[in-house]
């Protein structure tokens, strides 16, 4: 009776030693997926229209990847932010489309209870500013680089209102959002903004995503000028936990070093 009674007490210590292995096993394999491209984004990804997802970067900080026909390209996923503090958003770049950017306003407004009172573009192109036309319409302030107004004032296309030559920061409630223009690259007037208390960095479409194999458009594009450029954010910016591109999945400072090594040397 008593070997029986051991035998039982082994069995449980046994049985309650695998169960806390597989734990740690469970716990290992969890921060290793974390780590994994894109796992720790698929998590908190939703979709609010056919053609746009959101995905929750933290309390304050949404991506958003809208998907649109561009000329010669085809349908394509852009990146764009939004940021939210105490019932008021900015953003930064909008959807392709004005009937896209007014879906993304109004879910804004409904699901994040926020006003939109500021936008920023990233340059001129319509994956950037395509819906000012809407944003206009609603009473919403934007801002963008002066050669980014120049540009759309002589295209024909709707002008952001204020414009800024070098930086330009702004203010979010208790956040502080810095606009730089750093010099020439995937178009002469791309900026950058640099959200501090979010370690976010929004490059836009002069850095790729880890997976890029090219530059992608480079139509109006300063192939002289871009690796400067990019040499000039990984020098400023080396405390950026993230790292948006204009297009595919975000990273971090491994995007800004992977674009620097697809330009000239």
């Amino acid at each position: 009776m008593i070997q029986h009674e051991r035998d039982y007490q082994k069995i449980v210590i046994l049985v309650s030693l695998n169960d806390q292995l597989m734990k740690i096993k469970l716990a290992t394999l969890l921060i290793i997926l974390f780590q994994l491209p894109g796992f720790a984004q698929s998590i908190n990804k939703f979709k609010i229209s056919a053609d746009i997802e959101l995905i929750k970067l933290s309390e304050k900080a949404y991506l958003y990847v809208s998907t649109a026909i561009i000329e010669d390209f085809g349908k394509v996923p852009s990146n764009g932010l939004i940021l939210v503090d105490n019932k008021k958003a900015f953003l930064f770049d909008t959807p392709v489309t004005n009937a896209q950017t007014e879906t993304l306003v109004k879910w804004i407004k409904k699901s994040l209870h926020a006003k939109i009172i500021g936008f920023v573009p990233n340059h001129w192109h319509s994956d950037c500013m395509g819906g000012l036309k809407y944003l206009h319409s609603k009473g919403i302030k934007s801002y963008a680089n002066q050669m980014t107004i120049d540009i759309a004032k002589e295209k024909g296309l709707p002008v952001p209102k204020q414009g800024f030559k070098d930086s330009l920061s702004l203010k979010l409630h208790n956040m502080d959002i810095h606009c730089y223009y750093l010099g020439a690259g995937h178009s002469a007037d791309n900026i950058v903004v640099w959200i501090p208390s979010e370690e976010i960095l929004f490059s836009g479409c002069m850095v790729k995503d880890i997976y890029a194999t090219g530059l992608g458009n480079l139509s109006d594009a300063n192939i002289e000028e871009w690796p400067k450029t990019i040499d000039k954010i990984l020098n400023k910016f080396s405390s950026a936990k993230i790292v948006i591109p204009g297009h595919g999945e975000i990273g971090g400072m491994e995007l800004i070093r992977h674009t620097r090594e697809l330009l000239p040397r």
